[in-house]
């Protein structure tokens, strides 16, 4: 669909999230699928890469997970901040997000969950590690990514690449409230 999107190898795919910003977790089972914002997510094992993201146990989003074994993690830019606080605000109990927002997205290419591309750095495909003794008592899920994109204009080569070119793709990040801050001013260490 996004002709910028590439593979990103498994090895790098936990540099996606560990700079911690907001995602979008997207789901599906049957005919049912939902998006929602997650600003809890994070990288917890290199080999395999392996994630962990806060979904609330009452959500569609849970639910969908649940039956399905799987669900993308996608990296909205700032172009989408407007999106992704409108789907982080509404359920998909009440409301197919995809279609009342014009959202497109791809079937993965391990379990087909639903992807988003444009407007996003990079997608994670996962397949839920499933926990019995923790699945109602916690709400975070475990995760191992089994496909990895990101948009070479902001992720190449295993490293992200925060330009003033590339401001609408710079991942964003949550600050309660609906005001989030975008990634960018990248500070390179120099040896002491």
């Amino acid at each position: 669909m996004n002709e910028h999107f590439q593979p990103v190898a498994l090895e790098h795919a936990s540099r996606l999230i560990n700079h911690g910003p907001t995602v979008l977790v997207t789901s599906a089972d049957g005919g049912r699928r939902n998006v929602m914002a997650a600003a809890w997510s994070m990288p917890v094992e290199f080999t395999p890469p392996r994630v962990a993201v806060v979904i609330d146990k009452r959500t569609c989003t849970r639910e969908l997970v649940m039956a399905s074994g799987a669900f993308g993690l996608c990296l909205p830019g700032a172009a989408l901040v407007d999106l992704t606080y409108a789907v982080g605000s509404a359920s998909g109990r009440d409301i197919d997000k995809f279609a009342r927002h014009g959202i497109v997205a791809k079937a993965g290419p391990v379990f087909g969950v639903p992807l988003i591309e444009s407007g996003c750095a990079a997608w994670l495909e996962c397949r839920l590690i499933r926990e019995p003794h923790t699945e109602d008592a916690y709400d975070t899920c475990f995760a191992e990514v089994v496909a990895a994109a990101a948009d070479a204009r902001i992720f190449a080569n295993g490293h992200w690449l925060f330009r003033g070119d590339n401001l609408g793709l710079q991942t964003i990040h949550h600050l309660g409230g609906g005001n989030f801050v975008h990634a960018g001013g990248v500070l390179r260490a120099q040896p002491l």
